[in-house]
């Protein structure tokens, strides 16, 4: 009797939403193999079932770990050489052949519209060094699919928050603030609905699809934060003036953009249905889950 391979999907960073599309998939029958830079990391996810290797960004995997290997999911960011994958993985990912590669960025590659909507066919203008390195590394993962015939995707995430990372857990820990700046949005994305995304584009590859990932409403952070806030049944934090000079520089480079980010090629393309299409429900999702 011939038994087929389950497919499997190796993701270079198994981060948060490498982790979230891992759970989705395995639930199909799925194997998952990943990277890792923490080595206690790596025990917990052998322990699940899940090979992990150790990559960051100076040296190779070793031989095998890629075998088998029929999607790539990659969510390592670029440093200031370029994307680290590319620069050391790339014959390993030619000899795996892999059905499937998807490549995580992020809507920072869009910069500041003052308020403007944005979609896929806008022009890339980042503000912060960190958005540039991204919009490169979106361009190298493009080629390298065009040259060697690989079906390569990008998605560009908005602000990622699910359970154990949202404004909920910040306002427990004391560390939420409410920033004053009417008018100014951002988008946000629930991360199950990262994983609902990445898997209807697994089931509709298309070569050279650039995708953003949002949900429907953008919206203020203070509005955010009182919603929260109200679900928690505590007090918001005090109100602050917007005062740039005090922040960090990922806060300020954070706080520079403001635009809002059209989802609907997702819809229409990868018949992608939201779970959490605005900030409410996506709260009471996390609350839902314990988080």
């Amino acid at each position: 009797m011939n038994v087929s391979t389950p497919p499997r999907l190796f993701c270079y960073g198994f981060g948060y939403s490498a982790a979230a599309l891992a759970r989705l998939l395995r639930a199909d029958g799925w194997q998952v193999a990943g990277t890792t830079r923490d080595g206690e990391k790596a025990e917990a996810l052998h322990t699940q079932g899940i090979a992990a290797f150790p990559f960051d960004g100076s040296a190779p995997l070793g031989p095998g770990a890629l075998d088998g290997a029929s999607h790539v999911l990659v969510s390592v960011p670029p440093d200031g050489a370029g994307d680290p994958v590319l620069r050391l993985e790339r014959a390993a990912i030619v000899a795996a052949r892999p059905r499937w590669i998807g490549y995580l960025s992020t809507t920072g590659v869009y910069g500041n519209r003052d308020g403007a909507k944005v979609d896929e066919g806008s022009a890339l203008k980042p503000t912060s060094e960190r958005a540039r390195r991204r919009v490169q590394a979106e361009l190298d993962w493009l080629r390298f699919g065009e040259a060697n015939g690989f079906c390569v995707q990008v998605f560009r995430l908005a602000g990622i928050y699910g359970p154990g990372r949202s404004v909920l857990d910040d306002l427990r820990a004391g560390t939420a603030k409410r920033i004053d700046k009417p008018g100014h949005v951002f988008s946000r994305i629930h991360v199950d609905d990262i994983a609902r995304v990445l898997a209807a584009s697994i089931a509709r590859p298309r070569a050279g699809a650039v995708y953003n990932v949002c949900d429907d409403e953008p919206a203020e952070p203070r509005a955010v934060v009182e919603y929260a806030a109200s679900r928690l049944g505590v007090a918001p934090p005090p109100l602050v003036p917007f005062d740039p000079a005090g922040f960090s520089d990922m806060a300020r480079s954070f706080w520079a953009d403001h635009k809002r980010v059209d989802n609907s090629l997702i819809k229409r393309e990868l018949g992608v249905s939201l779970a959490c299409p605005d900030f409410r429900r996506g709260l009471d999702a996390v609350l839902a889950a314990g988080g």
